[in-house]
Formats: structure tokens, C-alpha cells, sequence
């Protein structure tokens, strides 16, 4: 996803952390410029993430990662766009309060940490992106992708999880009228 103005000034690394700060680099600190700009990027992927998912309003912006404990991981090829890169996609993580089915039915309340959002750009897709991203998240976490939540997973979301982690089980998670799963081994 290309924008109008250099991503790299702000993410150095080709994956960065943000936390509610929305800090990646020290030479973001007090730059209002480059914090608007963060805020763009972040607001169009999550935008592009909804559209990808067919929801109605993004799971993914500056404000709501301002507003939560949530860890964004974003992905970008520093060259691209004339050197002024391009963000690839992201990855949203955060601790969430589950209400889950065990195998015997019996409802136990859990507080993993969970995939919120996970989107790689279209025309970027099946080229190893996601993969390197996911394990980037996993190192940096230091926690393994079974004993992750996925919140709402996506069938292809679905898919990706069992090819690369052979996760193909799923233990329901009651939330109201919605239903989640946690895949496990």
C-alpha cells in the first residue's frame, strides 16, 4: 500500500512494533508530522482489512490502538514507491477476556493473547509475507500459535493457520450471540 509521503522516516525496521503510543522510531517522538502520518497508514490498512473481511466499520485504527493495550506489528518493503516505501500489511495482537467452551461443555473464562487483526495487501499475498510477519510476532511475543485465540478468524485466516501451524481444531468461544474459535492441536 503506497502513500504519498516516506513510511521509512518513521518505520525504520521492516517490522515494527506500535503500542498505544503509536511509537516506532525515537525520531517519532514529539514529531506531530510524522505521528499523522502513522495515524494514515494505520487508519488506510485497517480500512483495506475490513473491505478484505466484508466488515462494516475496520477492527484496526489509530485511535482504537490509542485506546487499548493492543501491540501492532506492521510489515513494509523500505524500497519500494521510489524508496519511500510501502506498507505490506499488519498484524494486531492483545490480551482479551474469552469466555470459552472446554471439550465437556463446561464454560471456563480465560484472558489469552489473541490475534485481533491480520491482513497482508492483495497483490502481496501467497508470497511469504504473512508467514514471516506471524513468526516475527511470535518470536517477539515468545509464545507459540496453538496457544494463541483468534478472534472471529476468517476462512482464510483459517486456512493460513493450518497449513503453516497445522492448527486445524477449534474450541468454541460463547460472546453473546457471537461465536469465536481457539483452534488447538
Amino acid at each position: 500500500m503506497e502513500f504519498p509521503f516516506d513510511i521509512n522516516s518513521f518505520f525504520g525496521d521492516q517490522i515494527s512494533v506500535l503500542d498505544q503510543n503509536l511509537t516506532a522510531t525515537r525520531k517519532c517522538w514529539g514529531r506531530a508530522d510524522f505521528q499523522h502520518q502513522m495515524a494514515t497508514v494505520i487508519d488506510e490498512l485497517g480500512k483495506a482489512s475490513a473491505k478484505a473481511q466484508q466488515l462494516q466499520v475496520p477492527i484496526t485504527s489509530a485511535a482504537k490502538m490509542q485506546a487499548n493495550r493492543h501491540q501492532l506489528y506492521v510489515l513494509k518493503d523500505g524500497e519500494a514507491n521510489n524508496g519511500r516505501g510501502v506498507a505490506i500489511g499488519f498484524l494486531k495482537v492483545g490480551y482479551k477476556k474469552l469466555f470459552v467452551l472446554d471439550h465437556g461443555g463446561a464454560h471456563n473464562e480465560v484472558e489469552p493473547l489473541c490475534v485481533l487483526d491480520f491482513y497482508i495487501h492483495e497483490s502481496l499475498q501467497r508470497h511469504g509475507y504473512g508467514k514471516r510477519l506471524f513468526n516475527h510476532m511470535l518470536e517477539n511475543e515468545r509464545v507459540e500459535a496453538q496457544l494463541l485465540a483468534y478472534d472471529r478468524p476468517s476462512q482464510k485466516f483459517l486456512s493460513f493457520l493450518r497449513k503453516h501451524y497445522g492448527l486445524a481444531a477449534s474450541v468454541p468461544q460463547v460472546s453473546g450471540s457471537a461465536c469465536e474459535s481457539i483452534p488447538v492441536c
